[in-house]
């Protein structure tokens, strides 16, 4: 009974959605999960993807955008990443289950005779696998809330167990702790001239006939939702009306939890699972969303008035999801600097040594990320290239290191064949290698670096200013290292290792003292960079950026020949 009462200890929140993917409903989880935590109630946030994958580790960032990586090593959904920067609170493995992952765990119990011979079924093995997933994020975080967001759209046949396990849910744990949220679309058919309600009676009706019955829905529509639609909507779907939340389009994913907070979505959450209502302090949030829009419209008084441009060099940019975390980075550091970014989306794979000049002419600052694979390569090594001889700030990151290292040994280093050996095995230079324990292994999963870990930091370099600290903690997702037998000629040259593992052995940043601000990290500082509290790497480029754009306002303004308002970093001016 003891440990029961600790499970049912908990509330939960459950989110679905309906008429269409994508309607948006991990923000309203997450935003949901910030209006709880403003009310002093103990958050986590939990997602239930339908996919087969046991994860998404391996999944193409072009079909499923970037994969985000918790403290303990999980490799998540993006989502995990908006939980994070809304809540402020650190995610782990338990955070995030996929369909494969259940079905692996329930055949792993049948392989060792867990079910005692008996038939292994949908219901109630996989329900049951699945209730003990949520029950267990429940167990481990001792949160006040737990909140689940299924994944895919209600109707979709992969999704149909985690619905009826989370059906199932409310008669397991009593009425009054479990609240059933559904996120539908209200489109506005313009040649009508009317909004309708159809697709989101559709959506409940959907839901209601595997046996849910919402208890608060989330309108999502370009504009605000008169009363009457409200009330039709609420007679129609059998929901009081008051909780028919209006979720208007914002400019911006931050605002979200203030449009919500308006519309009294936390409010009617508390009264249906019969908590205290406590008043909220958003007072933080609110300075964050004012900073954001005068920052976009040029109010703060203190801000540069020209956006600076930042290119982010990378070979999944068709899909921006692929790099959420990195452009969310560098909009957190924007808003703390107080300027405007414009961000230039460069395609490594069309970026040849000949067009680098016309490609990233006029940025005030170039981001390499992270990814896999040789294709890219030789257009990201020239963009570091073309950074480092133009003083252009630079910020690479994981790959983005490697490729620095590559390119420092070919150009600066004297070693013309310098490459990775995950990119050329039989290169008589891998600066990159597999680490020598590494090399017999034949699973690569086996090799990965996967999660939080600790780098020394070098006094009086530009790490340690950035950091102000001794030791950080960072997220990683990688496999190659430094290779150190050429650590000493990396030196020689002028290179610096800022920051390595306490050991001293893995090197973890990588800097050109001769420069503005170059700087490449072997992990992921993108994974912990928050709204309110930018990640110190980021700030520190957008301010060198802004920087740079002053230098180059002043050196135009000083020119007869070009008028005040253009910008110019062109090469022979940097």
């Amino acid at each position: 009974m003891g440990e029961r009462w600790i499970i049912f200890m908990a509330k939960f929140v459950f989110i679905t959605g309906g008429v269409v993917s994508s309607i948006g409903k991990g923000i309203v989880a997450a935003s949901l999960g910030r209006l709880l935590k403003s009310r002093n109630y103990s958050v986590s946030i939990l997602k239930l993807d339908p996919y087969i994958n046991v994860d998404p580790g391996t999944m193409s960032p072009f079909q499923h955008g970037e994969v985000f990586v918790t403290q303990d090593g999980a490799e998540t959904d993006l989502d995990l990443g908006h939980y994070e920067r809304f809540t402020d609170t650190s995610m782990s493995r338990l955070n995030s289950v996929t369909a494969g992952a259940i079905y692996q765990a329930v055949i792993n119990k049948e392989r060792r005779g867990d079910y005692q011979g008996g038939t292994v079924q949908v219901i109630p093995h996989i329900t049951n696998e699945c209730k003990e997933r949520i029950h267990r994020v429940a167990q481990n975080t001792h949160s006040d809330v737990v909140i689940t967001e299924v994944g895919g759209t209600v109707g979709d046949i992969e999704s149909l167990p985690f619905l009826e396990a989370i059906r199932q849910f409310r008669k397991d744990v009593g009425r009054k702790n479990v609240v059933y949220l559904h996120v539908t679309l209200m489109p506005f058919i313009s040649a009508a001239g009317e909004m309708k309600t159809k697709p989101t009676q559709h959506s409940v009706k959907e839901l209601r006939s595997i046996g849910i019955q919402p208890d608060i829905l989330v309108c999502r529509c370009d504009r605000p939702l008169p009363m009457g639609i409200k009330e039709k909507i609420s007679e129609f779907c059998d929901v009081e009306v008051e909780s028919v939340i209006t979720a208007q389009d914002a400019d911006s994913i931050y605002e979200v939890p203030l449009i919500l907070e308006k519309e009294g979505l936390a409010q009617q959450t508390l009264e249906l699972l019969q908590l205290e209502q406590r008043q909220p302090d958003l007072s933080s949030w609110q300075t964050l969303v004012d900073r954001l829009y005068h920052t976009q419209r040029g109010g703060l008084a203190t801000m540069e008035p020209t956006p600076v441009e930042i290119a982010i060099v990378g070979k999944y940019i068709q899909l921006s999801d692929a790099y959420l975390s990195v452009v969310e980075a560098v909009r957190h550091a924007a808003i703390d600097v107080g300027t405007e970014v414009n961000l230039r989306w460069v395609n490594s794979e069309d970026l040849q040594t000949d067009d680098v000049q016309s490609a990233l002419k006029e940025v005030h600052g170039i981001i390499v990320p992270g990814g896999f694979g040789v294709r890219g390569i030789d257009g990201k090594i020239a963009a570091i290239r073309y950074a480092r001889e133009h003083q252009i700030p630079f910020l690479g990151l994981c790959l983005g290191m490697q490729c620095s290292i590559i390119e420092w040994a070919r150009y600066c280093a004297g070693l013309a064949n310098a490459d990775s050996a995950e990119f050329d095995p039989n290169t008589p230079n891998p600066v990159i290698n597999l680490l020598p324990e590494q090399q017999d292994v034949v699973d690569l999963g086996g090799t990965m670096r996967l999660g939080l870990y600790p780098c020394r930091l070098k006094p009086d370099t530009l790490a340690s200013k950035l950091y102000d600290q001794e030791v950080v903690y960072e997220r990683h997702r990688h496999r190659y290292e430094f290779n150190n037998a050429y650590r000493s000629l990396f030196l020689e040259t002028g290179y610096m290792i800022s920051g390595t593992s306490p050991d001293g052995r893995l090197v973890e940043i990588i800097e050109f003292p001769e420069h503005p601000f170059f700087i490449a990290t072997q992990f992921h500082p993108e994974f912990q960079s928050r709204p309110n509290t930018p990640h110190p790497l980021f700030k520190g480029l957008i301010q060198a950026a802004c920087h740079l754009l002053k230098k180059d306002k002043t050196t135009t303004l000083g020119s007869e020949s070009k008028p005040p308002a253009v910008v110019n970093n062109s090469a022979d001016k940097s």
